[in-house]
């Protein structure tokens, strides 16, 4: 009986040593799921396609389809997680057109195939109309730049408590643009793909882009002729830009809100 426990034991060592190659003898994805491709994450038992063979725990067995059946209960996708996001930054610069950041960071990293990661730092056009030293930056004339009617959300008051002015509204013809302001899909970009030529648009002057003086804003085309060609510029994509012609001045803006926007 001794001999033959003895036989019966040589034999798993020979089985043994024969997968020693692989990770894991027993089936299943039990307490062995794998990062990436792993070709020793892998044992012998019922696949996800009902096929009995040679199958794999790691996160590339999804995509090759040779998972072991209990792949998905035992390494269930957990997806990246992610900070909430930052305030935003101050404009990069100051008294022209310019950018700011918000940023979030990672938390815990996808595993399993989990969703990735999404966008970790977000820009958004903006002006900031004093400069460095506290001074209320001069208007000077040149093309309009625009945002979204988004922004305008919230300005009721000045930077001193004090109700601001309503201003006005400029009605506009769209003449031409710029290819690039129908592939802008950034989050807050994607305000430029409802730019088209031949539509009318509404752009909102009020403070703090309107002129305290001349109640006026860079580029509104305000004293221009009808037949005037007027140059606009989209904030937060300089390559998103082009020419339109006034309609009419209105006390308040009446276009859909797609085509409603402000001067910056």
């Amino acid at each position: 009986m001794m001999g033959l426990l003895s036989v019966d034991q040589s034999a798993v060592l020979v089985v043994a040593a024969l997968f020693g190659m692989y990770q894991f003898a027993d089936g299943g994805c039990s307490g062995r799921c794998c990062e990436g491709t792993d070709f020793t994450c892998v044992t012998t038992d019922w696949r996800m396609d009902r096929v009995y063979g040679m199958c794999y725990c790691d996160e590339r067995c999804l995509k090759t389809k040779d998972c072991c059946f209990d792949y998905p209960t035992e390494c269930p996708a957990q997806p990246c997680v992610v900070s909430e996001w930052s305030h935003w930054s101050g404009c990069a610069q100051h008294c022209q057109p310019s950018f700011r950041v918000r940023r979030r960071s990672v938390e815990r990293l996808p595993q399993n195939s989990g969703q990735a990661c999404p966008r970790l730092e977000e820009q958004a056009g903006c002006m900031e109309y004093q400069d460095r030293q506290g001074q209320f930056c001069t208007s000077v004339q040149g093309a309009a730049f625009i945002t979204t009617m988004e922004y305008s959300k919230g300005r009721t008051h000045d930077l001193y408590g004090a109700p601001m002015d309503a201003g006005f509204c400029m009605e506009f013809k769209m003449e031409s643009l710029t290819a690039q302001c129908m592939v802008e899909n950034r989050p807050y970009t994607r305000w430029m793909q409802y730019l088209r030529e031949g539509y009318s648009v509404c752009v909102a002057c009020q403070p703090p882009a309107m002129n305290n003086r001349s109640r006026s804003c860079q580029g509104d085309g305000n004293l221009a002729e009808r037949d005037e060609l007027l140059h606009w510029q989209a904030v937060g994509s300089p390559r998103c830009r082009g020419t339109w012609r006034k309609v009419q001045r209105l006390q308040h803006c009446s276009c859909p809100q797609v085509h409603s926007f402000i001067f910056i």
